[in-house]
């Protein structure tokens, strides 16, 4: 796959109408900051004419909206190589609505980066349209062969500096995002700090050292995090490494978290929560509903690792309910809880320094 170049590479970014969900933190991620693509506009029927960042959260970044590709070019621009699709579509499969952009944006020579599951390149009608204007796939999600892949040894028990997790009630709730602020804010602080990439956005960000989880061999999980972390640990030397989690502890589709704690050696967690969830993305049983930090926190603590914050996603509440929820939650924890997206993470790095010096 592609290395981080030194200037991120020109891309455009295509959230197919639904910029402002949740479903796109992908393009959100990309937005937020990557070493690897520059979005120089983003591709979304439904917000053309607008500042994407303003869409994704009122905070204008100077990134327009088209409605096609067909716009973006009309209105003067060069197209760059790359059109990344930045949308985790349910089970990470294509929809018919989207077919026609990316048949679209082969036709004119575009290379799609492509994090679902369904690999585009396989795909017969895509590869003919590609093959005759000269467009391409990255298909990232692609499985690595088994022959490349790690099986856990130990190793990790060597590894210098100390992992935290970052880990969540649910799904598609911050947890990458609030690794990278982390790891920004800890930066900023005199911390050297990087970021255990563990999903297809966190490579897209540029990442230097991780793995895609959901794309390899059950056997090889702990073995490719004790990989990423020793890399990590010998090539970059950080005082802290922060590991992006994927899915959560209970989440019955997918069960995700212990992991990162039992394979990685990462004692410590971050845990991100939804107060507005109260049942796992795209479940209703009674059995899916989501759990409260107070219910995670002794799961976490069964694994052998301590909580040293809980953060907080603030969709579907507003800033007064939200407000008075954190005052009442750490009050109750008795450790901090802080709101990410209001920039709030650098509080949490006189935590992080005090875990690092056993405190």
């Amino acid at each position: 796959m592609l290395p981080v170049p030194p200037e991120p590479h020109p891309a455009l970014l295509f959230t197919n109408g639904i910029l402002d969900d949740d479903h796109a933190k992908t393009g959100h991620g990309v937005l937020r900051g990557s070493r690897r693509f520059r979005a120089v506009a983003v591709i979304d029927h439904t917000h053309a004419g607008r500042d994407a960042g303003e869409v994704m959260d009122g905070k204008p970044l100077g990134v327009p909206i088209f409605a096609s590709v067909e716009a973006f070019q009309a209105a003067g621009n060069v197209l760059p190589t790359y059109f990344l699709i930045g949308v985790g579509f349910a089970g990470g499969k294509l929809p018919a609505s989207a077919r026609p952009a990316i048949a679209d944006a082969l036709s004119r020579g575009l290379t799609v980066v492509n994090g679902l599951h369904q690999l585009l390149g396989d795909d017969p009608e895509f590869r003919a349209i590609a093959e005759a204007n000269g467009g391409g796939f990255l298909d990232i999600r692609r499985p690595r062969p088994v022959s490349e892949l790690r099986f856990w040894t130990g190793d990790v028990r060597d590894v210098k500096a100390k992992a935290i997790a970052v880990l969540g009630t649910d799904c598609a709730i911050g947890k990458r995002t609030t690794a990278k602020f982390l790891a920004e804010a800890c930066n900023a602080a005199g911390l050297k700090a990087e970021m255990i990439y563990t999903g297809q956005t966190g490579w897209m960000q540029g990442h230097k050292h991780g793995f895609i989880f959901d794309t390899t061999v059950n056997d090889f999980i702990g073995g490719e995090i004790e990989r990423a972390l020793l890399e990590c640990d010998r090539e970059s030397k950080p005082d802290v490494m922060f590991i992006e989690g994927q899915s959560a502890l209970r989440n019955p589709s997918g069960p995700c978290g212990s992991e990162f704690i039992l394979s990685g050696n990462a004692r410590a967690v971050i845990l991100q929560h939804a107060p507005s969830r109260t049942h796992f993305i795209s479940h209703d049983p009674p059995e899916a509903e989501v759990p409260t930090p107070e219910q995670e926190i002794p799961l976490i603590e069964a694994y052998g690792a301590r909580v040293l914050a809980v953060t907080i996603n603030e969709s579907g509440k507003d800033r007064a309910w939200l407000d008075a929820y954190r005052d009442d939650l750490q009050r109750r924890l008795g450790i901090p809880v802080v709101f990410p997206l209001r920039g709030e993470t650098e509080r949490l790095v006189p935590v992080v320094r005090a875990y690092l010096g056993g405190g």
